[in-house]
This record gives C-alpha cells, structure tokens and sequence, in this order.
C-alpha cells in the first residue's frame, strides 16, 4: 500500500509528512549583524551545503525574518555547527522575541576573522560565509510562496582539530543535531551506524 497525496490538497495525516521524509537534515544555526550592529542568532531547518567549488551553503527562512534582512543589508552570515551539547543552547536562540539570541540562549560569542558577521564559540565547526544570492522563491505557477532562499559562499572555516583523524574529519565526533520530522524530533549520528562504499571507478 502507498500513501499518496497532492500536497496543495492536503496531505490527510496528522503532520506533514514532507520534512520527514527529507530527514535528518543539517541545522542551519545561523549568524549574522545587523546594519545596526545588532546581533541575530536563528536555527533553519532547511539548510545544506550546495557546492564544493566555490563552497556553497544555503538556508531557507519561511518569511522575510531579521536574519534574512541582515544578510540582505550586510552581505554576510555564519553557519554554526550543532552538536548535542549546544542543542538547548540552539532550542533557546529560537525565539520569536526581539532580543540578542546569542545572550537569550546564554552563548558565548566568538568573532570571525573575514567577516563582521558572529560565530558561536563554542561550535567546533564554523563557516563563515559572503552572501550570493537571496532567491524569492516560487510556487510551479510563480506564485510567491513567501519563503527566501540564501546562498552564501564560505570564505573562512573554523574547525576544532580534535574531530580530525588522519587528516579526515570525524563526522560521529563531533555529535553533530540533525532535525526530523515531526516538530520536536530531532537525531544524532553514531559511530556504530557507519558503512563505506567506494564509487565506481
């Protein structure tokens, strides 16, 4: 049996399927200052890394919210990876109250080297990144959907060298929060779920 449904009809099931079934994603915990100099710090959790040359990265806000305004106004954000420890840390700079997340969510604030833009010190992996695009995005009939797309590309990375082994970085180490389905789910990776395969030559 398969479930089907048209999503502009309803999807008949108590929560939408559609962000769990692309799950886990990476959380976009994202960075930035305002023109004012006032600082954001917002999770997304529509976020990826989109190229590798030049490094790309993009998340999906579902309104013109601060971060966005300030990625338009500055040109810059950071991504802040996160990891279990900073995950309540994360939860808490969600907040729909104007204030600074980073003291809201009680996180230490670190500054970039290329950018203006704040990191969150105690991530172990920082990008910090030039903003490229800011993409209005469209329904299949152009119909504004009310959702903006920004695309930066990473111009400085931070990275606690204790998840490097051999040079390679370890993934499971860093007990990096990926967001699931559902709206409080959320999973972490462990080592015992690891498998390797080799591309075809």
């Amino acid at each position: 049996m398969t479930h089907f449904y048209r999503p502009c009809e309803g999807h008949r099931l108590p929560h939408d399927p559609f962000n769990a079934i692309v799950a886990p994603r990476p959380i976009g915990w994202i960075g930035t200052k305002g023109a004012d100099g006032g600082r954001n710090l917002a999770p997304y959790s529509f976020f990826n890394a989109l190229n590798y040359s030049p490094p790309l990265v993009g998340f999906s806000s579902n309104s013109w919210k601060d971060t966005v305004a300030n990625c338009r106004a500055t040109g810059e954000f950071t991504w802040n990876l996160v990891t279990r420890s900073l995950a309540e840390a994360m939860n808490a700079s969600s907040t729909t109250a104007e204030v600074d997340e980073f003291d809201a969510a009680g996180v230490e604030v670190a500054e970039s080297v290329e950018i203006a833009a704040p990191r969150v010190a105690a991530s172990p992996a920082t990008f910090e990144c030039r903003v490229t695009q800011i993409i209005d995005l469209r329904s299949a009939t152009g119909e504004a959907s009310g959702s903006w797309f920004t695309v930066g590309e990473v111009v400085g990375v931070h990275l606690d060298e204790s998840l490097l082994v051999d040079g390679i970085v370890d993934t499971a180490a860093a007990e990096p929060v990926l967001r699931g389905g559902g709206p409080t789910t959320y999973f972490g990776i462990s080592a015992d779920q690891r498998f390797d395969m080799r591309r075809p030559g």
